[in-house]
């Protein structure tokens, strides 16, 4: 293989347990940028709680972030955006609200809450950052530049249900996916870490097959099957394995470092 793009999810792969970024791992960056291969993230995160990480790996590339929404590099230069249309912003805010969910949205890589509750406060410790409580009705003020809406459940169950259920609702209209057992992202459709993956790549002169992606969960899933090469995590979903050409180590056991030393160095 002649790996020339190296493309990462972040939390289950590269990082465990929204942790920092494990020594091996950077040292197996470095390496890897070192023998001329471009590395890089793509992550449901936003692009905010995303650059600290990319800046801990000593890259100055563009990331995907959102999903697969906005493609900027660490140093702010915009590649690629997809926002949810104005309209519809506040149609999925009051269906989630007529149901009592938790949602929270990212409108110009801020951070908005409806309330700051528990599932507010886990997701601010979990990612580093700080959101703005505005309130339902401020929530749907902030209907422009929203790269995607967050809503967080209580189990993988109650997940599949609301993405079911948003789905059939929607029908074309949004895109809700799974990023994690507890978290649904709505983003426009046809957005994806795939479709991100392969506008950078034609950006970067890099054929598919010369791409390399690693991850663990299903929002990963598209993105494994757009690279020539995909890599699933020891502790990546039994569907996640099953679609990928090779598997490592877990996060906590060092996959990731793994997967660089043995296919792309």
């Amino acid at each position: 293989m002649n790996i020339k793009l190296f493309v990462t999810d972040l939390d289950g792969t590269l990082l465990p347990g929204g942790a920092s970024v494990p020594p091996g791992n950077i040292e197996a960056v470095k390496r890897a940028v070192r023998a001329g291969v471009i590395v890089t993230i793509a992550t449901g995160r936003m692009y905010r709680a995303a650059l600290p990480v990319a800046r801990a790996l000593g890259v100055d590339v563009p990331i995907i972030t959102y999903n697969g929404a906005v493609i900027r590099s660490v140093t702010g230069k915009v590649y690629d955006e997809n926002f949810l249309p104005a309209d519809i912003v506040p149609e999925v805010l009051s269906f989630c609200r007529a149901r009592d969910w938790h949602v929270q949205l990212y409108a110009d890589d801020v951070l908005y809450f409806p309330e700051h509750n528990r599932y507010a406060e886990e997701y601010e410790a979990d990612q580093e950052i700080k959101g703005v409580t505005v309130g339902w009705e401020g929530l749907a003020e902030h209907k422009e530049h929203v790269a995607k809406l967050l809503s967080i459940s209580d189990g993988a169950e109650e997940t599949a249900e609301r993405i079911r259920a948003l789905n059939e609702a929607f029908g074309s209209r949004v895109q809700a996916m799974r990023s994690n057992p507890n978290y649904m992202e709505i983003v426009v459709p046809g957005v994806s870490k795939a479709s991100a993956l392969k506008k950078l790549a034609k950006k970067l002169g890099v054929s598919l097959d010369e791409v390399m992606a690693i991850g663990d969960s299903n929002n990963d899933l598209p993105m494994l099957k757009a690279a020539g090469h995909s890599v699933a995590m020891g502790n990546a979903l039994p569907e996640v394995k099953a679609a990928c050409e090779f598997t490592v180590g877990t996060c906590e056991e060092g996959g990731f470092a793994e997967a660089i030393e043995r296919f792309v160095l």
